[in-house]
């Protein structure tokens, strides 16, 4: 077996595998751009979804035109909270959604006295709610029935909520709010 003596000689045999070598990593790169995207669009299409806020119910968290990314997979596997702000169809037209927050869930006990809501005999903490988003509505107390929730806005002197249209039913719950993204300033978490 011979060496060669000058290390600039290259046997022909390496050039070409060198040669095969490069299109194979162009080839692997390709492979991993194609899969990456189909993982992105599955992920896109089956968990999460991108949606565009509109309107202003639920300042100050989320404002108008806010974009932001819902899970449409989380409820399959854990139940729906209260506190959870949730994306649904509107009872009266699902062609339209509503994004409000889950202030009930099936069994709680509910009303509203002048503006403070009353869940299960006690006043329920509101830290999400700004004094000046607060109104003075009542309600009759109401038992939340099985596969229902009931949902407010957190701007509630202006929100068309579960006090006018009642509470909503489970199959009409499609994903739950997680993270806004645009504009940049918004940017975070939801909750």
């Amino acid at each position: 077996m011979t060496f060669p003596q000058d290390s600039q000689q290259i046997p022909a045999e390496e050039t070409r595998a060198e040669k095969h070598s490069s299109g194979n990593s162009l080839g692997l790169w390709l492979r991993d751009v194609l899969v990456s995207v189909g993982v992105s669009v599955l992920i896109i299409l089956f968990l999460y979804q991108p949606v565009r806020v509109e309107g202003t119910s639920m300042l100050p968290r989320l404002e108008n035109h806010d974009r932001l990314f819902i899970n449409k997979f989380v409820y399959h596997f854990t139940a729906i909270q209260r506190g959870d702000v949730v994306v649904f169809h509107y009872p009266r037209d699902p062609e339209k959604s509503y994004i409000k927050r889950v202030i009930a869930v099936p069994g709680d006990r509910l009303s509203i006295d002048q503006g403070q809501v009353i869940l299960n005999g006690r006043p329920l903490p509101e830290p999400y709610v700004p004094d000046e988003y607060r109104d003075t509505k009542s309600m009759a107390g109401i038992t939340i029935p099985p596969d229902c929730y009931f949902m407010m806005g957190d701007h509630r002197s202006i929100s068309s909520d579960s006090r006018e249209f009642g509470p909503v039913e489970r199959d009409l719950i499609y994903g739950k709010a997680v993270f806004v993204y645009w504009p940049t300033r918004d940017a975070g978490v939801v909750n």
